[in-house]
């Protein structure tokens, strides 16, 4: 299983999604970096991804994006696989 890293906050509706779509497609761990406990973050996560929005999401070292991308990615038949690569 690949690592999963989420940039997001403890109260975002739209990171709870995010994480309830990758527990169904059978991720176990995924690295929480909460910005609003941990605001030096939200710096990191706007450099790293160029967004100010959460979740952000990676799969391995490739940046997946937020929820909306994810879903999409998942429609698509493209989430399963990247799960499976590693």
């Amino acid at each position: 299983m690949p690592k999963i890293v989420m940039y997001s906050t403890q109260v975002c509706p739209y990171c709870q999604m995010a994480e309830r779509l990758l527990r169904q497609r059978g991720v176990q761990d995924i690295e929480k970096i909460l910005i609003d406990k941990e605001p030096a973050r939200r710096e990191e996560m706007m450099t790293r991804t160029g967004r100010r929005t959460v979740p952000q999401i990676y799969i391995d070292e490739r940046h997946i994006g937020g929820y909306d991308d994810l879903s999409a990615l998942d429609r698509a038949g493209g989430l399963v696989p990247l799960l499976q690569a590693a």
